[in-house]
């Protein structure tokens, strides 16, 4: 059998390797413009924009790529649309654009410390030991349990290891945060951990929440570590580190908020007009801010020490003495399917006694190298690697696994594909499911449909490859999807999700969300992201968005690879009443395999009547947004008017197959003589006139007028593989007319 040593080797060796990588090649990558230099005192400290918020911590270690120039530095500021970066060497006064790269490996380094702790402390190898290895017979007299919680209960007072699955829905959080407040009122010492905030959140909420009901509830005995997003933890009580400094420390908390406002406020002149002044400012706050935030962490090191029940995420845990070097009675790693065996192992470590928590069949841990060793120990879950999922696979529950087996989430009509096909009729629905969904459900778009894939099949829309991310985006179904979420909106829903696969589709719909929606967001609940962001959430509606399509020849591994099953179910099982799928049916049929999951979803829909084709479009549109209007592409009088009254430039894309007609002809080349005319095309069109002609081409046909107004789907003539009826777009958006211009124009 293998010793405790020989895996934490070789966990640590796992972790090297992906820490070598991250080095060298990085992933997560990032674009910066208008760069200027700041200060050039010691080190050389730059302001850069960017288009979206980084989510980059304070401190955190960075790669610039500026031409052919690469360097490291490290984040001195992260907030909203600016970023203010130290570099050891110049790059001059001003860049113009370059690309950052951000990788968390510093986390990395100091699991492996960690793992070194536990090297040397036996009883933290013997807790490990039992994690890997749970071979123990169960001592918890099952014959007693009455409910969930009180089985949970007994299991994590007689067993070192309780693993617990959670399917979607089936009460997760209401279970461990009664477990928690249980151990709690026995004054016993908890530890909350999770690889995300957004699940420390949730379940600290939900113990507070609890507690307090019980008014059992004593200032500073449940305390909320480290970042979080404030949401769900704001109407309570002061259960974070921030809202007890208020409490007990005012002084000291409104000197923090004050300079922090003072920075906002300098940052902002910054975008506007560059200063000399603003910068020497801005330099001085960051050195009392650091000063006020010192303060502050002596402050937080008490809070812990007096707290009862702490949560905070498995890299603050990590990286905090005042956590790793404390010890709980009780630690409850939640989401663990998401967590690297290492992490769990170091979580195990910290506490007598252990619940690991989440669904093997959710999302998998996430790593870069390819490496064997990274593959066992850091792409694969605790579940699988103790043996747990083997029992699954075999048809038993193992003897320390406890199911939690009945839904209480979605309409049995979108469960009904999850149930059956990713967890094989061992999870069912609460019969008070279907009154619970049933108002979502009558709403529009779709009233009474709680499960609708919406099909794309054959009309022009095409997957293209984002230029600096490389990820796939695809403009027409981001339309789509907007008006979805649109039609969701005005119906009265107002927690509605958009989830994809890709981070350029993502980023685009937070784009047109932005630009188009911004009103409309305030009011509502509205998070587009990628699959991996929706995990442990939940949203009255989900659009799911697979990209997928023409001139692409195949699906990418998100949706056909080896994690494709559990990346799918996140998708599906974040939803409560109204699950809509955009897909190309017809692509997935002829692209991907049978038996793989997507195939099976788009098949599970068809066959129960849930699909909504092309042609009824125009019946389930009942409410034009101002900003994107839909129209039969036939009726061309509003895009001519819009040629007609264009007042810098028209952009046209016409791909090989199409054959402008006589009367597009006139409407281009009669244009305004001022109107700057850029033609797209791989075969030249000289009786067009253009001032400048691009021959990559493009495989879909758009028009992109005075870089603002874009219209999608025209001209129509002559493209194959569109059949009628034949639909257009009109977007009014600068920011993704200035999106497009970088993807197909180059445009610098």
């Amino acid at each position: 059998m293998t010793s405790t040593g020989t895996y934490i080797k070789e966990w640590q060796q796992a972790l090297n390797i992906e820490i070598s990588y991250l080095k060298k090649f990085g992933s997560n990558r990032f674009i910066v413009s208008n760069g200027r230099l700041l200060s050039s005192d010691g080190s050389f400290t730059y302001y850069f924009d960017i288009a979206y918020s980084l989510r980059i911590p304070v401190g955190a270690t960075i790669r610039i790529e500026w031409g052919g120039l690469k360097q490291s530095g490290r984040v001195l500021s992260s907030e909203g649309k600016g970023v203010i970066i130290a570099l050891e060497q110049s790059f001059g006064d001003l860049i113009s654009e370059a690309a950052l790269f951000h990788d968390p490996w510093e986390l990395l380094e100091q699991l492996i410390q960690r793992l070194d702790d536990i090297k040397k402390n036996k009883q933290k190898r013997l807790r490990v030991k039992k994690l890997i290895d749970p071979s123990m017979p169960a001592k918890h007299p099952a014959e007693k349990s009455k409910s969930n919680v009180h089985e949970l209960v007994l299991r994590s007072k007689y067993n070192p290891v309780s693993f617990v699955w959670g399917p979607p829905g089936t009460g997760k959080t209401y279970t461990l945060a009664r477990v928690a407040a249980n151990k709690y009122f026995q004054e016993k010492r908890v530890l909350i951990l999770s690889h995300s905030n957004q699940a420390v959140d949730v379940l600290i909420s939900e113990i507070s929440a609890f507690i307090n009901k019980k008014d059992r509830y004593r200032e500073g005995d449940v305390l909320r570590y480290g970042f979080n997003t404030g949401e769900l933890i704001a109407g309570h009580e002061a259960i974070t580190t921030t809202q007890l400094l208020e409490k007990q420390d005012p002084h000291l908390a409104k000197d923090k908020e004050k300079f922090l406002e003072e920075r906002r406020n300098i940052k902002q002149d910054l975008v506007r007009s560059f200063s000399k002044r603003d910068t020497n400012h801005l330099l001085e706050l960051e050195t009392k801010i650091a000063r006020v935030l010192e303060k502050i962490r002596q402050r937080e090191i008490q809070f812990v020490k007096n707290a009862f029940i702490v949560g905070t995420t498995l890299a603050k845990a990590a990286s905090d003495p005042a956590i790793f070097e404390k010890e709980f009675d009780l630690v409850i790693l939640d989401e663990a399917s998401m967590a690297y065996v290492p992490q769990a192992a170091f979580a195990a470590s910290l506490g007598k006694r252990v619940i690991i928590c989440g669904d093997f069949r959710q999302l998998p841990p996430i790593a870069s190298s390819r490496d064997p060793l990274v593959n066992v120990w850091l792409k694969e879950d605790i579940f699988h690697r103790a043996g747990v999922v083997d029992w699954v696979n075999d048809g038993k529950l193992h003897p320390h696994l406890f199911l939690l087996k009945e839904q209480r989430r979605m309409h049995p009509d979108i469960s009904a594909f999850t149930n059956q096909y990713i967890y094989h009729s061992l999870v069912g629905d609460h019969e008070s499911v279907w009154k619970s969904r049933k108002k979502i459900v009558e709403k529009a778009p779709f009233p009474n449909r709680a499960s609708v894939l919406v099909d794309t099949s054959f009309t022009g829309a095409v997957c293209l490859t984002d230029r600096t991310s490389h990820s796939r985006m695809n403009l027409w179904q981001a339309l789509l999807s907007f008006q979805l979420i649109h039609e969701s909106y005005v119906s009265g829903l107002r927690s509605i999700g958009y989830v994809t696969p890709y981070r350029a589709q993502a980023n685009l719909m937070e784009l047109i969300l932005e630009d188009v929606y911004e009103k409309e967001c305030l009011t509502a609940d509205i998070i587009a992201a990628t699959v991996h962001r929706f995990q442990g959430s939940e949203r009255d509606v989900m659009v799911f968005d697979t990209v997928e399509s023409e001139p692409q020849t195949r699906a990418g591994m998100l949706l056909t690879g080896k994690d494709s099953e559990r990346l799918i179910n996140v998708a599906i099982t974040r939803t409560k009443g109204k699950f809509i799928h955009v897909s190309n049916q017809s692509f997935i049929r002829k692209h991907v395999y049978n038996g793989k999951t997507l195939k099976q979803l788009v098949e599970h829909q068809e066959r129960n009547q849930q699909t909504v084709g092309t042609r009824e479009i125009g019946a389930w549109i009942n409410n034009q947004h101002p900003r994107l209007q839909w129209m039969h592409a036939l009726k061309l009088e509003k895009v001519f008017r819009d040629i007609k009254t264009a007042t810098s430039s028209i952009v046209i894309s016409l791909p090989e197959t199409t054959k402008l007609t006589e009367n597009w002809k006139e409407k281009l080349k009669n244009r305004n003589n001022r109107v700057k005319l850029i033609v797209i095309s791989q075969k030249e069109i000289s009786e067009l006139q253009p001032d400048q002609w691009l021959s990559e081409g493009m495989s879909f046909p758009f028009i992109i007028i005075d870089e603002r107004l874009v219209w999608l789907g025209l001209p129509i003539e002559g493209v194959r593989g569109v059949r009628p009826p034949f639909i257009a777009a009109r977007l009014d958006s600068q920011k993704v007319s200035e999106y497009l211009f970088s993807q197909f124009l180059m445009k610098e």
